[in-house]
């Protein structure tokens, strides 16, 4: 029975793997991911939150699932904002996380990060960046009463967010893990390429059009 799970979870892995799709999709899918996230003024993030962020985290089509574990795993990339104002373009990153228990079956769901010091930003320079550890991580307020709300007080690092059945909703990802996806920034970039050299000084070996893309939809 053990020896069936593992080969099930094996395979699951294996489609979810493939279902990443290329670097490139990946970054036209954050797009539209966080054109979705923006779309609707009463399930979207609070505009003032997002005006004050240093950076967001876009993870399309995160898949939680499991056949021994349950477990998240998605593919995704981060832009952070310099004191300037100014995007940086997209590194590669991947979310994964974990709970101990037997369960059937998988739910994909969009997975969106708004980290709001550059404590939170400089984190994902570290190996293995654990949500809720050292940065503290909450489920993001979600639409106009959050924005009405003048005594609302955005006191942690970082604020999940995921859509789910056509609505963005606040996320408890406390335990996740995001990590760098060297190979992918070498995919994409053309050549090897060091995450704070994107993320921090703003500088990529080329600019295939797609960065500017999703430049473009994030909050100026």
């Amino acid at each position: 029975m053990l020896a069936g799970a593992l080969a099930a979870a094996l395979t699951f892995w294996g489609a979810t793997a493939t279902a990443d799709g290329t670097p490139t999709a990946r970054v036209e899918s954050a797009r539209e991911v966080y054109r979705e996230l923006m779309k609707s003024p009463d399930h979207s993030v609070p505009g003032n939150l997002l005006k004050d962020c240093k950076g967001i985290a876009i993870f399309p089509h995160v898949v939680k699932g499991a056949f021994v574990f349950g477990a998240r795993y998605g593919k995704g990339v981060v832009c952070c904002r310099d004191s300037g104002g100014h995007w940086s373009p997209p590194a590669f990153f991947t979310l994964t996380g974990g709970s101990v228990g037997w369960q059937i079956g998988a739910e994909a769901t969009d997975v969106v990060l708004v980290f709001m010091t550059t404590r939170g930003t400089k984190s994902l320079l570290e190996s293995k960046f654990t949500l809720g550890g050292n940065i503290s991580v909450a489920a993001g307020p979600i639409g106009r009463s959050a924005e009405a709300g003048t005594d609302v007080k955005f006191n942690a690092e970082i604020y999940s967010y995921a859509l789910s059945k056509g609505v963005f909703a606040g996320l408890a990802l406390e335990g996740a893990r995001i990590a760098a996806d060297a190979s992918s920034d070498q995919t994409f970039y053309g050549s090897p390429v060091q995450t704070r050299t994107i993320l921090f000084e703003h500088r990529v070996p080329r600019r295939p059009p797609e960065v500017d893309r999703l430049l473009g939809v994030l909050p100026q």
